[in-house]
């Protein structure tokens, strides 16, 4: 690969050949850094995985038992029903650092004395299928939650994995290979200086010898 124009003195040999080294030291770091995002990347998806199965899985189960609610009930009854809540739930967010990487973190805090008082209407004129739906959201809202979490911080993740990778690409293939070239160039240019300037010192030193041998003979 050839490398770009530069001056082939030994402080700029000198200075290349520290930026390569740091440059191959980073190199190294970005690899490490690129590998553990990954493994913990994919530890959340497999994580992401099951906790989507199980939301799907209770999202579509509450889906059906309020479609039969909403059948055999009023709708204004149902509207009714379910207007206000009983629970109180707070949210807490925080961040955790993976590698440089700031992921969610969600902290669920619930509120409501009365942790069982989930329904926040009478059982006589509402439908079993509404308690059921209701339940199954309640029991699935920190999965639910946690899911959110998750894809979120595979999305950041996956982010900085790509922006590593390019930048780890960038040191290998671009960088690293253009400043070696570039201090073999300066190398073989200094090393032809040098031999071009042992030449002349022979030469030097011969016209000198010739020089005393003719002055020699004159004086005989």
């Amino acid at each position: 690969m050839p490398g770009k124009r530069v001056n082939p003195t030994r402080m700029e040999l000198n200075r290349l050949k520290k930026k390569l080294a740091a440059a191959i030291r980073g190199h190294r770091l970005l690899k490490d850094k690129r590998d553990e995002l990954m493994q913990q990347f994919m530890e959340l998806v497999r994580e992401n995985k099951k906790l989507r199965e199980k939301v799907d899985e209770a999202i579509s189960s509450a889906n059906s038992h309020l479609a039969f609610a909403s059948a055999s009930m009023p709708r204004e009854a149902a509207d009714v029903a379910v207007m206000v809540s009983m629970q109180e739930v707070a949210l807490d967010l925080k961040a955790n650092n993976v590698m440089g990487v700031s992921i969610p973190v969600f902290d669920i805090q619930e509120r409501t004395p009365d942790k069982s008082s989930i329904y926040p209407y009478g059982f006589a004129f509402t439908s079993a299928d509404l308690d059921c739906g209701i339940k199954l959201l309640q029991d699935n809202l920190a999965d639910m939650l946690r899911l959110a979490q998750v894809e979120k911080s595979c999305q950041l993740l996956a982010a900085e994995i790509e922006k590593t990778r390019r930048r780890v690409n960038a040191l290998e293939y671009f960088m690293i290979p253009e400043m070696q070239s570039n201090i073999r160039l300066i190398t073989m240019k200094l090393d032809e200086n040098e031999r071009s300037n042992q030449v002349r010192l022979m030469k030097v030193k011969e016209m000198i010898l010739e020089d005393t041998h003719r002055y020699s003979e004159k004086l005989k």
